[in-house]
């Protein structure tokens, strides 16, 4: 006989696939929302399927937008010298709470990493290099991807990639922990991390 009704078992399975969500808080997050009028239920799962419905990658830079360019790629007050790389759109985010870096961005949707399947065609490298060859205003491409084996890596890919463009290529200073994600860490540490750049 199940522990649970099926019904709670699919919803449990589903929230369980979040990340950083295991069996414990799928269960306290499931039951949360059982317990809420059927309107916040209703809600949740409009909100959920309007934004997987509207959202998609900028056409420049890849972060989220719900239009042709994002935000970002739109405003004339961005610095168009520098572009900084980095893995995810959540990284984005990260850096734009430090209100210093005034430059673009360019998402690349992971890293390189061949246990999981995910090879320089998975990426946005195809797109980051025609992106760097058609602008001549860039001067300098920061890679601020994860200090990790994975990021690492990625980041040296790139910079072989860009090596024979006339552009600067610099990775961000190890302010950031080795194994870290950018997404998780404080504004001060970026901004150390920023301030330390070096070139690659």
């Amino acid at each position: 006989m199940a522990e649970y009704p099926p019904s709670l078992e699919r919803l449990l399975h589903e929230l369980g696939k979040l990340p950083g969500i295991g069996p414990r808080t799928a269960q306290r997050l499931a039951f949360h929302l059982l317990k809420q009028p059927s309107d916040i239920s209703k809600a949740l799962a409009n909100g959920l399927i309007e934004a997987r419905t509207k959202i998609h990658p900028c056409r420049d830079c890849y972060n989220l937008t719900e239009e042709t360019l994002c935000q970002i790629c739109m405003s004339s007050n961005r610095e168009k010298t520098s572009l900084l790389v980095v893995e995810d759109p959540s990284d984005v985010v990260a850096f734009e709470r430090t209100h210093e870096y005034r430059g673009l961005y360019h998402v690349l949707g992971g890293t390189l990493s061949p246990l999981e399947g995910r090879g320089p065609q998975d990426l946005t490298l195809d797109a980051l290099v025609a992106r760097v060859k058609n602008n001549k205003t860039f001067k300098e491409i920061i890679v601020a991807t994860d200090p990790t084996v994975e990021g690492d890596s990625t980041a040296l890919y790139i910079q072989q990639l860009l090596k024979a463009l006339p552009v600067k290529v610099t990775r961000l200073a190890r302010g950031l922990p080795s194994g870290g994600d950018v997404e998780y860490a404080d504004e001060s540490t970026l901004l150390k991390a920023l301030e330390g750049r070096r070139e690659l």
